[in-house]
């Protein structure tokens, strides 16, 4: 069904890692019963709203996150965790006033002993967490079912398809050719494509050395994990046959009439040996007409297919834009399966492994080896959510897994109004033995919604011009 309604993805991408997020707050507020009048998807007017018990659940019509309210004795109007507080005002007169009583956030007062600030330490600093802690476990159980219904996937193949050498390493494009079947990696022998990734992911060795049937090439790779060891996971593509195993409808490829299974001969007067020739081809090619030719059982055809110009992503990102067809390669992977400790083990695993990727980026976003401009905002994860959701629930799944990791982490940094800044303000008037005032909180949200309307309009920006680079990329083929 994804496949066909590419559009849920998003839906079900930002929905379920937001509604996660805020339930691992509203589940621990009312496990040490902090009044929490209000669960809201969304921000800005409801769509639907429900009031059980003392919660109102509601569905709002910005899907740019969520929040819960809990009751706070410092400002029954606009304290909480997440967002604000409604209240009400009642006079000394009503039947419901009570003087040792909060005023009331939804239909009933509320005991001073229910709020936020009432509860101690501890039990506050694990409401703060909750969120965080949500996310994390969502994406374990994710990865771990996505292990346990496909298996543990091989890639059973040393031999390279294609070289795309980054900048940095300009010696890999004259070391290594397509057709070449790696050996070791920094010293130590690979017997599969996992192997491969796996050992420049991590060998410690600097520089590391690649070694192929025919040389061994040295590549100043940085630290293990870090941005340039993925860069050059991404410049070293296995070989796989040059036939289309996915054709996506609606897009180029389908449009001109290529079909599953069809032998991809050449573009133009370039012969194609390989997938990784598809996309060299391609890649570069955004809104040109490429003559394909094709084999379909004995006959040979000839396609005219032009390259749709999209935002360019990953091994890419150097680019504007680039061109693409709609075409995947067919899958030679093995299956295995694989028992559910094993599963779990992977899982946690990968999922670590996503932190320390964030982590990573975030350090090197601080130090300057990373840029603002490599960031990405909600129209970006739309577009990635779609292109996951044509590709299975695996991917989109996957793609979830990730976003949940990223939230959680980003939500851990010391900004004000994030869990990370409210867990450093609560420590802090505990070190100080009596909370701030509310000009110094009021200041301090101040300087959080300014920092995160910012980072909006900075991922927003970056949206924008990789949609506007890649729409004046093929306007200028045009014209």
């Amino acid at each position: 069904m994804l496949t066909r309604l590419p559009w849920l993805g998003p839906l079900i991408v930002f929905g379920l890692v937001v509604f996660v997020h805020e339930l691992g707050h509203f589940i621990a507020a009312k496990t040490f019963r902090v009044y929490a009048p209000r669960f809201s998807i969304g921000f800005g007017p409801a769509l639907w709203r429900k009031r059980w018990g003392e919660t109102e659940y509601v569905l709002a019509a910005l899907p740019l996150g969520g929040y819960v309210r809990m009751a706070s004795r410092d400002d029954a109007t606009a304290a909480s965790l997440e967002g604000g507080n409604e209240s009400e005002s009642l006079s000394p007169d009503d039947p419901r006033y009570d003087p040792n009583a909060l005023m009331p956030f939804g239909p009933h007062p509320v005991p001073a002993n229910r709020t936020f600030e009432s509860k101690p330490l501890w039990q506050r600093l694990i409401i703060m967490v909750a969120g965080v802690t949500m996310n994390i476990v969502l994406a374990i159980v994710v990865m771990t079912a996505i292990v346990q219904l496909s298996g543990r996937t091989t890639l059973r193949t040393r031999v390279v398809g294609r070289v795309d050498a980054p900048a940095w390493a300009p010696q890999l494009a004259t070391a290594i050719a397509p057709g070449d079947t790696i050996v070791a990696i920094g010293g130590k022998r690979v017997a599969t494509w996992n192997d491969v990734d796996e050992a420049i992911a991590t060998t410690p060795n600097a520089p590391l050395a690649i070694t192929t049937n025919r040389t061994t090439v040295n590549v100043a790779a940085g630290p293990e994990s870090g941005k340039q060891r993925l860069e050059l996971i991404n410049s070293l593509l296995p070989w796989f046959p040059p036939v289309a195993g996915l054709v996506v409808p609606g897009k180029p490829a389908a449009k001109a009439g290529l079909q599953t299974g069809d032998t991809l001969v050449a573009i133009g007067d370039t012969p194609i040996r390989n997938f990784g020739d598809l996309i060299g081809v391609v890649s570069p090619s955004a809104g040109k007409p490429l003559q394909f030719t094709i084999r379909r059982g004995a006959e040979t055809r000839t396609l005219t297919i032009t390259p749709d110009s999209e935002p360019a992503t990953g091994k890419d990102s150097g680019q504007r834009f680039v061109g693409k067809v709609g075409v995947g390669q067919v899958d030679i992977t093995e299956h295995e399966p694989v028992a559910f400790p094993e599963a779990a083990r992977l899982g946690w695993s990968a999922t670590w492994d996503n932190v320390a990727l964030v982590g990573n980026f975030l350090k090197q976003l601080v130090s300057g080896g990373a840029s603002m401009r490599d960031m990405g905002g909600p129209i970006a994860i739309t577009q990635a959510s779609v292109e996951a959701a044509r590709g299975g629930a695996s991917k989109l799944f996957g793609l979830l897994a990730f976003l949940s990791v990223n939230l959680a982490v980003m939500n851990l940094l010391p900004i004000p109004i994030l869990d990370g800044g409210q867990i450093v303000m609560n420590v802090a008037e505990s070190i100080k033995g009596r909370p701030f005032s509310m000009r110094t909180k009021e200041n301090f949200a101040r300087v959080g919604l300014l920092a995160i309307a910012l980072l909006f309009v900075v991922v927003m920006f970056n949206d924008v011009r990789r949609i506007a680079g890649s729409a004046m990329g093929f306007l200028s083929r045009i014209f």
